[in-house]
């Protein structure tokens, strides 16, 4: 799944559209994910992080 986040396990959230006149159709909100190498464990791996754990340090990015 791209729009899943697999460190803070943040995905996809649904609502509703309300246009002017208040008609609600659903519509989905999906976090900013990058598919970023990462090391874990000594050893580097292709994960979906958000760009909140990127930004804040939660992962260590492969050189």
């Amino acid at each position: 799944m791209g729009k899943y986040c697999q460190i803070c396990k943040k995905g996809l959230m649904s609502g509703n559209n309300v246009s002017h006149s208040k008609r609600r159709t659903r519509r989905v909100w999906a976090p900013n994910t990058q598919r970023v190498r990462v090391v874990v464990n000594g050893t580097t791996c292709h994960m979906n992080v958000c760009t909140r754990c990127l930004r804040s340090g939660k992962v260590q990015r492969a050189q």
